[in-house]
């Protein structure tokens, strides 16, 4: 509910803008071009290492001293905002129906630019339906990653888990690339990444196919393409998002992407069974809702069920 009121404020003291901050002053430190492979791995391993040690710990810190709060709803609310600030549903569903309503009143060229500020690809030539397949791969991929992903670790681990998650996300954001720069450095930030999210990914993908049976979409279309095409991703976990929601749309996605000029293609997922239009971006964002309240449902459930054996 708090996500859903102020979303996600942009600020320099936002948890997770602090997060980034630290990762680039840490870079700088660790990060020498000239190093050789091994020595570039190792310090992108002490930068992960001393981030996610240090989020964890100051979370946890912070947990220690809300316990000296004598008013029990005060410190629920406080943790509420923490937890708020790791989830993105309002933020997901604020750029995908931005684009929606730039490509319904014509104006493609706006669209571009807004996509571009939510995709790695180059966006400055794509057609309206290749603007709506990246539009809805982001809202797919990004359920787990920014919801999903933080509440299942919230579920077993609590918000200092959730909050090592975020920071585990966020370093494969900034350094986990497959160029000249970060191949070696951040080969430990998207190896962390990979592992966090292969459990999330595939609980995802199971509540997306739940939420397109609420959303009478098509859930056995679903649920087949997940099987058939998850695995064609060149993520081990991203596949399981997109390839659900394709199903339950009767999409495809996949194909032809241009990262800095240079042209890549990525697996197709789903049959197209409809052509690609703007109204798949809602539908990909209402799919995105009813997993989040599903997950939210299931965290909540997870805590009652540990709180009860810890008791």
């Amino acid at each position: 509910m708090i996500d859903l009121i102020i979303g996600d404020p942009r600020s320099r003291l936002h948890p997770v803008a602090l997060m980034g901050a630290l990762i680039s002053w840490l870079e700088k430190k660790f990060y020498r071009s000239k190093s050789s492979h091994i020595s570039q791995f190792f310090g992108g391993f002490l930068v992960v290492a001393i981030v996610l040690l240090l989020v964890y710990d100051v979370t946890m810190g912070i947990l220690l001293a809300l316990d000296y709060v004598p008013n029990g709803y005060v410190v629920i609310g406080i943790k509420a905002i923490l937890l708020s600030f790791l989830i993105c549903p309002h933020s997901l569903a604020k750029a995908g129906n931005a684009i929606y309503k730039y490509l319904r009143h014509g104006h493609i060229h706006i669209a571009r630019t807004e996509l571009g500020w939510i995709v790695g690809r180059d966006t400055d030539t794509l057609s309206q339906p290749e603007i709506v397949r990246a539009t809805v791969e982001t809202v797919a991929e990004n359920t787990t990653d920014g919801i999903v992903s933080p509440l299942f670790f919230f579920a077993i681990g609590g918000l200092p888990l959730a909050a090592l998650y975020k920071a585990a996300n966020t370093l494969d954001s900034m350094i986990a690339y497959k160029n000249d720069k970060y191949l070696y450095f951040g080969r430990t930030a998207a190896r962390v990444d990979d592992i966090l999210n292969f459990i999330p990914a595939r609980i995802t993908a199971l509540l997306f196919i739940l939420a397109s049976v609420i959303c009478r979409y098509d859930a056995r279309h679903a649920f087949s393409m997940m099987w058939r095409d998850a695995s064609k991703h060149p993520s081990p976990n991203g596949g399981y998002a997109e390839a659900t929601v394709a199903g339950a749309l009767g999409i495809r996605l996949g194909g032809h992407n241009t990262y800095f000029g240079k042209d890549t293609f990525r697996a197709y997922m789903g049959d197209p069974v409809h052509p690609l239009r703007p109204n798949h971006i809602r539908a990909s964002i209402y799919l995105m809702y009813v997993v989040t309240i599903l997950a939210v449902v299931v965290t909540a459930s997870c805590r009652w069920l540990l709180a009860g054996l810890w008791s």
